[in-house]
């Protein structure tokens, strides 16, 4: 069985988009809001407040940005109301759900709540603390290259993400096939050569309650075209 789509229903607008030029020469523009669309999961899954958008968990699945996003800067708080607690954001996606994952291909940013690597341990082993530190890695086909490699993930090289009820502030700079990411203030993971460099967004339900607020995604000027770098249009 292939990849799916689903039902593609749009749910609600969360976060805003704006270009670079109006980021720079109209600070007091509050950008356009955007849409987003459900992949696999439910109009109860969600709930969007303003800034703040109450990810229930389940079913497992993702929405998606209703356009595509080549060259971009997201910036998202995000915490978990769980101990233990799984989600994450994927750019350059395909939004197209596994059956089996019921996630789709694209560049995974994680975001797991602290305490996953000993709820989660092997035969009394703890597993990689790195897993819990906003990790990168190609998800559901997709291929990269990692600049702090843990197998084909890349591992901060800085542990700086906070616990349950805590808020974690991600800065995700997607250029040209290459992912930097900020977490809490400081740049401290990379991952280069993506297979896929233009894509949508997906939001994660993975199963645990949390939150993410005041999510904003800055347009850069795009790359030189080529067409292998693109996901199919839904």
């Amino acid at each position: 069985m292939g990849r799916l789509a689903y039902g593609q229903d749009r749910l609600f607008q969360f976060g805003q988009e704006k270009s670079y030029e109006e980021t720079l020469l109209e600070t007091k523009s509050k950008g356009k809001a955007i849409n987003w669309i459900d992949v696999n999961t439910s109009a109860t899954t969600w709930k969007a407040k303003g800034n703040l958008l109450i990810n229930k968990g389940n079913p497992i699945g993702v929405v998606r940005s209703e356009k595509m996003y080549e060259n971009f800067i997201l910036t998202v708080e995000w915490r978990h109301m769980e101990r233990g607690g799984n989600s994450g954001i994927f750019v350059w996606s395909d939004a197209k759900a596994d059956p089996n994952t019921r996630l789709p291909m694209g560049m995974e940013v994680q975001m797991l709540e602290l305490d996953w690597v000993n709820i989660h341990a092997k035969d009394g082993v703890q597993q990689p603390i790195a897993y819990v530190h906003g990790e990168l890695f190609g998800a559901g086909g997709m291929t990269a290259s990692p600049d702090n490699p843990r197998g084909v993930r890349s591992k901060s090289i800085e542990n700086r993400c906070l616990g349950v009820g805590q808020w974690n502030r991600y800065t995700v700079v997607c250029i040209d096939g290459t992912v930097k990411l900020a977490v809490n203030g400081k740049f401290v993971n990379s991952i280069r050569l993506a297979s896929k460099r233009k894509g949508y967004i997906c939001l994660e339900a993975e199963g645990a309650l949390m939150e993410f607020r005041n999510l904003q995604v800055v347009e850069l000027e795009p790359g030189v075209e080529r067409p292998e770098f693109v996901v199919d249009a839904l």
